[in-house]
């Protein structure tokens, strides 16, 4: 979903099919390029497109990475490493099928 904030900038989302909010992009002064931060998500599924992080407070979580190094998204807080690891494949699995709905 891509979305429009009060202060003028875009950003998207993207959701699982069951509606939960996967990963989240950076803000955009354009439109034309969180359309192209959506376009990059949907190609940037392999495994060196994901950095994953854990803390020392049992929170875990990820990046999706760009070919340009740039991040992509960022993933919601997992209590377990396993669990990040599962949103890393539901990213995979729903990024490409992603319909691009705006919210403006």
């Amino acid at each position: 979903m891509l979305s429009k904030s009060y202060n003028g900038q875009y950003w998207w989302v993207l959701k699982a099919d069951n509606g939960q909010t996967l990963i989240k992009s950076e803000m955009y002064n354009y439109k034309l390029s969180c359309k192209t931060g959506i376009a990059s998500s949907k190609s940037s599924i392999e495994d060196k497109n994901f950095k994953k992080y854990g803390s020392t407070y049992n929170s875990y979580y990820f990046n999706q990475i760009a070919d340009n190094g740039q991040v992509l998204g960022t993933s919601e807080m997992y209590t377990t490493s396993s669990n990040r690891d599962a949103g890393i494949e539901s990213v995979k699995a729903c990024a490409q099928k992603a319909l691009i709905e705006e919210n403006i």
